[in-house]
């Protein structure tokens, strides 16, 4: 949703990254390109204009961190109006005593309510809650029984009656009481606009049920149309917080950016796709950094830690380390890594990630993965073990039982072989964790991966590192999309001075004509 927004940031503030001194004409002409590009991403006019005031009274009205650059105060004023903008910080739900803990979701027809109720609920189940699912929306047909369907696949129970809505979200209630369960989730009907029979029917079922929390459920795709079903909702209701649906859209993202200054009340969730698992929190701060460019590596290690087996995980890393690494060990690891969605929104995730893949991010395609996961899965377990006992007819076979051709098997076999090579090389996979250094000898220490061979000293990146892997091969695409910036812009990936022109194989040598500085190469004269 962000992408159109991110590049223009990205480029506007990548040319001040590089200057060493910036005029007041610089920083001017850069804050009138912020504007154009948030007033572009449909940014309400009003939150513009706080955010390009306050990126711009940091930059003059407090001493400036000696230890940055001007560029690198430049993109730190914008993050912080950013988190500024989108709320400052995450929602911190208290819990009623005695419980249920009551939450009414309120929202127009085709906002996503009905699913955001079981995204919601699942979210409570796994923070080891009991919730119970209240299907009040009774005006929309089978509205109850996609809520139930829904329930049974996030395992909480479910409860509904075919009588009024009011009636249903009060029996709603006592019913969690008779059963125990501490949270309560109403899900109410909406309408195809906002209307007084609309607003009439929620402010009913508020009274009846006195909610803890009262969220407001929007369409971030509708721009700023969200923002002004808000203030309409939020004069009749007194909203607790909003949840953002379909951010994962390609819709401009201006609501997200606006509706916190606008209507006063914070974004509490936001949903990123259409599986249950794809809703959480909504982290301002994390948002601002991806909008800019510099991933959310937090929400990617939260999301793996929810969703993948740490044991089936760790049995796949000692494999890949003792060189024993097979196509059933690949396999299970490839489940494993879909479990954590899209590949395309596991890519968003990842920081420094370059142009040409960001680019490439639209058309990757995840039916891909179940082509390959369909031909592992038409082979036998010696198969698996040993790829090189697959001879022509073989192939053939795989082929038929997985619905491919005996090209798109070969190139499977092919690619798998060429990957056993390089973890296989010495000092490889040392190397990649850590830069032969810290990660390594923490895995070590604790015994997580017992067979990974001594990664020695600490060094500079060399030809050890996976820089200089990369540099080997001639990957210098992947080389950069390794490569990771924080949010002063400064960076932080510790191999990137490996198999560098200037500096040779040898991190440790200064290139011609010039002097190596901090893991830099500078010419000569400084900077």
């Amino acid at each position: 949703m962000f992408d159109t927004l991110s590049e223009r940031l990205e480029g506007i503030l990548g040319r001040l990254r590089g200057r060493g001194r910036l005029s007041a004409a610089d920083v001017d002409q850069a804050l009138r390109e912020i504007r154009a590009a948030l007033l572009e991403a449909d940014v309400h006019v009003r939150v513009v204009r706080s955010l390009v005031d306050g990126v711009r009274s940091q930059l003059v009205g407090e001493e400036l961190a000696r230890s940055l650059s001007p560029g690198q105060q430049v993109v730190r004023a914008v993050h912080r109006e950013l988190i500024r903008a989108l709320g400052g910080e995450s929602l911190r739900l208290t819990y009623a005593s005695p419980p249920p803990t009551v939450i009414l979701l309120a929202g127009l027809q085709g906002s996503g309510k009905t699913t955001t109720a079981a995204k919601l609920a699942r979210w409570f189940r796994q923070q080891g809650h009991q919730p119970l699912l209240v299907g009040a929306d009774l005006q929309r047909p089978a509205a109850v029984e996609q809520l139930r369907i829904l329930a049974e696949q996030a395992q909480v129970p479910f409860f509904s009656q075919p009588t009024d809505p009011v009636q249903v979200a009060r029996a709603g209630r006592q019913e969690a009481e008779r059963l125990g369960r501490d949270v309560v989730i109403v899900d109410t009907a909406g309408r195809l606009a906002i209307d007084a029979e609309l607003m009439d029917e929620v402010r009913r079922i508020s009274e009846a049920v006195d909610p803890h929390y009262t969220f407001l459920v929007v369409d971030a795709m509708t721009g700023q149309d969200a923002v002004g079903t808000a203030e309409a909702f939020h004069a009749t209701l007194t909203l607790d917080g909003l949840i953002l649906t379909k951010l994962d859209g390609d819709a401009r993202g201006g609501a997200a950016l606006s509706v916190k200054e606008v209507v006063g009340k914070p974004i509490a969730f936001a949903a990123t796709g259409e599986r249950l698992a794809d809703f959480d929190l909504f982290h301002p701060d994390r948002m601002a950094s991806r909008i800019l460019g510099m991933g959310d590596v937090l929400s990617l290690i939260e999301q793996a830690e929810r969703e993948m087996d740490r044991d089936v995980a760790l049995k796949g890393a000692t494999a890949l380390v003792e060189g024993r690494f097979t196509l059933e060990d690949f396999l299970t690891q490839l489940q494993q890594v879909k479990r954590l969605g899209s590949l395309g929104g596991l890519l968003s995730l990842l920081p420094g990630v370059p142009k040409e893949l960001k680019q490439a991010n639209a058309a990757i395609d995840d039916r891909e993965v179940a082509r390959v996961e369909a031909i592992i899965r038409s082979m036998t377990p010696a198969e698996r073990i040993d790829p090189s006992i697959i001879d022509g007819s073989r192939r053939q076979r795989i082929a038929r039982g997985s619905g491919t051709s005996t090209q798109e098997v070969n190139q499977l076999l092919r690619q798998f072989k060429e990957a056993q090579q390089l973890m296989r090389q010495p000092g490889l996979l040392a190397g990649m964790l850590g830069g032969r250094g810290k990660l390594a000898r923490a895995l070590q220490a604790q015994g997580d991966l017992p067979g990974l061979p001594d990664p020695g000293p600490p060094t500079r990146a060399g030809r050890g590192g996976l820089g200089g892997l990369l540099s080997g091969v001639g990957s210098n695409l992947l080389a950069d999309g390794l490569r990771a910036e924080d949010p002063l812009g400064a960076t932080t990936a510790g191999n990137r001075t490996g198999g560098a022109k200037s500096g040779g194989s040898k991190g440790g040598k200064k290139g011609k004509g010039g002097k190596r500085r901090g893991g830099r190469v500078t010419p000569k004269g400084g900077r």
